[in-house]
């Protein structure tokens, strides 16, 4: 009798890599004061001079940032100084992309008069409030426009992640909670929600 041949194996089919990870951050801190109390007028003043200024020197981001983006293969940025700065800082002289698609809603003020006079930080709160629930952008984009505009960023990211890339955005805090909800609605899980602060991240995995 003659012994059988041993089965051949069965032909090794390539595995379809996974999707990598999605981590959008938030920017570091801007080096334009806050601490000012501004009317509507003033604000949108100071608005305009905050979307095309840099970053306070000296900041050094946390190391859970740091370590994502040591570990990505992909670092993304908005074109806006202080998200291009905060790649620099962060990438420590790494290639990184830029793309406008992730530059940060406006923030029209409320058309309220002279003699309200608020901090930044609470024109903003207001200013983000009225653009939300009121439709007021004063002739900039509105909040349809940004959710269509945080959809085509979604898309672009979730594109270069497809296959198995890992992703870091470095964007703006409420741009970023808008791509944050198109990729919800897309599948990706949310892993990591560190808050809005400066620097802060959120990861996103698709399972």
């Amino acid at each position: 009798m003659t012994a059988e041949a041993p089965l051949a194996p069965a032909a090794l089919q390539p595995a379809k890599p996974s999707s990598g990870a999605i981590t959008l951050a938030r920017h570091g801190e801007p080096a334009l004061s806050r601490k000012v109390w501004l009317t509507a007028a003033e604000y949108r003043q100071f608005w305009a001079r905050y979307e095309i200024g840099g970053l306070l020197p000296g900041q050094t981001p946390p190391a859970r940032l740091s370590g994502f983006v040591r570990q990505c293969d992909v670092l993304v940025a908005s074109t806006r100084l202080r998200a291009i700065e905060s790649a620099r800082t962060v990438g420590e002289g790494r290639d990184f992309i830029q793309d406008e698609v992730l530059i940060e809603a406006p923030l029209p003020p409320p058309p309220w008069p002279s003699w309200v006079r608020m901090s930044p930080k609470i024109w903003g709160f207001f200013a983000r409030f009225w653009w939300w629930f009121f439709n007021h952008h004063a002739g900039e984009e509105n909040r349809r426009q940004a959710e269509a505009r945080a959809d085509v960023a979604a898309d672009k990211l979730i594109a270069l992640a497809a296959s198995g890339q890992n992703v870091v955005v470095l964007a703006h805090g409420f741009f970023n909670v808008l791509i944050g909800r198109a990729l919800l609605k897309r599948g990706w899980r949310r892993t990591l929600r560190e808050g809005h602060k400066y620097w802060s991240t959120r990861r996103f995995e698709r399972f």
